[in-house]
């Protein structure tokens, strides 16, 4: 009988620095600091680590907004006729991140050493962090991206036979990095799907149909919320009228499904 061999976990993490209770700076902030620094130059900088021109800007002025002093500035003038570069402050923020990563390293390097699951603990509590106002989070993986002219579809693999598809455009799937097998999360606000009774096969322009069994279901002043268990204990939340719970003959122990549009998905990562 073959052993099953022993593989060492280590853990894991990126370093964030939050300021009002706000994401400040990370490793991918810094890097574009780094490069403005070398090439002084936004769109420069942005080309050499793989990142839209738009996305470098809405990071900068982030940074600028959120920092007492801002961190990166215009230059007018020179040599070259213009450009951007770090201000004192803005140097300074690259040089005490440097000595906070080294630092965390450290720590990580320390943690696997003394824990031999810990990198199992440390994903799953990077995916507890996330917050968000939408009721129904499903953690998958993507299977699939088709790039439109503006928008993309994404596909995603929730497990036990499930998928889920989102259209998102096209500058999400590149900021979010999305492509096959990356982990990321199916966001859907509890007012988006629309439930049908598991035996109504009538075709609708919904690209997702998600089925389960009713555990819950309570009424309101107007409307109610019905829980489906679905496959695998994976639970989805659908806020209907009243009226509609009644028509369907909705309650405890029925089949349902909840048809969900791909326009209504939202897709997340941690990292």
């Amino acid at each position: 009988m073959a052993k099953r061999r022993s593989e060492k976990s280590t853990v894991d993490g990126r370093l964030w620095l939050e300021k009002s209770g706000e994401a400040f700076l990370g490793h991918g902030r810094i890097d574009l600091l780094r490069h403005i620094e070398q090439y002084g130059s936004i769109s420069a900088a942005a080309r050499e680590i793989g990142m839209s021109y738009k996305a470098a800007w809405q990071a900068v002025d982030a940074m600028n907004n959120l920092a007492d002093w801002p961190l990166v500035e215009r230059v007018v003038g020179g040599r070259h006729g213009g450009g951007t570069q770090l201000t004192d402050e803005g140097r300074l923020m690259v040089e005490m991140f440097g000595r906070v990563e080294e630092e965390y390293s450290r720590f990580l390097s320390r943690m696997s050493d003394g824990l031999s699951d810990f990198a199992r603990f440390n994903r799953l509590m990077r995916r507890f962090s996330m917050k968000s106002s939408a009721r129904n989070q499903f953690l998958g993986k993507v299977v699939k991206v088709v790039k439109g002219a503006v928008n993309g579809e994404v596909e995603l693999d929730l497990g036990d036979g499930m998928r889920i598809v989102a259209i998102i455009t096209n500058e999400s799937i590149e900021d979010l990095g999305l492509k096959k097998g990356r982990e990321a999360y199916a966001l859907i606000k509890a007012s988006s799907p629309i439930l049908v009774l598991e035996e109504d096969r009538a075709r609708t322009s919904a690209r997702n149909r998600l089925c389960g069994e009713v555990i819950s279901c309570i009424e309101g002043a107007v409307n109610g919320e019905v829980g489906l268990e679905l496959s695998g204990g994976k639970r989805l939340t659908s806020i209907i009228t009243n009226d509609s719970i009644k028509n369907l003959g909705l309650k405890e122990g029925v089949r349902a499904c909840a048809l969900i549009k791909a326009s209504n998905v939202i897709v997340a990562v941690t990292d």
